[in-house]
């Protein structure tokens, strides 16, 4: 199983108020303790973030 890299997802976003990046989704406990420790594989959440999918679209 590879696993995902959440520095890629659109869903991974840097947070002010915690001054640290997190998963915008709402993870379940153990989702949660998976994310945290660095163990989260497979990801029913992960969206690539892909900033050029919009214009792909336009053409």
């Amino acid at each position: 199983m590879a696993q995902i890299n959440c520095e890629s997802c659109t869903n991974y976003e840097y947070d002010e108020e915690y001054d640290c990046y997190v998963c915008t989704k709402d993870l379940d406990e153990d989702e949660m303790i998976r994310f945290i420790q660095g163990t989260f594989r497979n990801c029913p959440y992960y969206q690539l973030g892909d900033e050029y999918r919009i214009v792909r679209k336009q053409i």
